[in-house]
């Protein structure tokens, strides 16, 4: 199954384009810069930074929420489900674009006008999302049980819940504040890449 790493340089313990170096070189498949908070220039800037870095390793870099950046930059989105549905139908074919989820509504809606795949969260229990319950794994089955493109599990992945999204039937999971704090993160990358 597919790794992505989300990232959040807020809460990154060292450099953090020395943690993406890091991360990409451990073999993670893809990576969704996910810096909601800079200015659009800010964001760019960034994004050709990580551009850099990713294409030593041929690692896929996705733009999160700046639909104009990542037509400049030639790369695939990850959008919410909101920002998505208000794109024309002219920008929704321009380039691969994921759509974050979080019902089964919303899954088909995104499927049906076009979305590449699907982020689907949270499944389980995450610090990010603390005295909100999860959705759980059936609430992920379900899902992909019934749209035809990949979708992938956010929130309280780890790699010890790798079998659980392959019962699912999910393409993989994405994991952010693991992989920005922890200190072996090659170790956990190699971890998930091994099963």
């Amino acid at each position: 199954m597919k790794l992505i790493s989300v990232t959040n340089r807020k809460i990154c313990t060292e450099n953090f384009l020395c943690r993406i170096q890091r991360i990409v070189n451990a073999g993670i498949d893809a990576i969704i810069l996910r810096e909601k908070d800079l200015t659009p220039a800010a964001y760019k800037a960034l994004a050709e930074k990580c551009l850099a870095i990713c294409r030593e390793t041929q690692t896929e870099l996705i733009c999160n929420q700046f639909e104009n950046i990542a037509s400049t930059l030639y790369l695939p989105i990850q959008l919410s489900f909101s920002d998505f549905m208000a794109l024309s139908p002219l920008h929704q074919k321009k380039q691969p674009i994921g759509v974050s989820v979080h019902s089964m509504e919303e899954a088909h809606i995104a499927a049906e006008n076009g979305a590449a795949w699907l982020i689907a969260g949270h499944i389980f229990e995450t610090a990010c999302k603390p005295g909100l319950p999860p959705r759980g794994i059936e609430f992920l089955k379900n899902i992909c049980n019934h749209v035809m493109i990949p979708v992938y599990a956010i929130g309280g992945v780890t790699a010890e819940k790798h079998s659980m999204l392959s019962y699912a039937g999910a393409a993989g999971g994405c994991i952010m504040s693991e992989y920005m704090i922890v200190p072996d993160v090659e170790e956990r990358i190699l971890a998930w890449l091994s099963l």
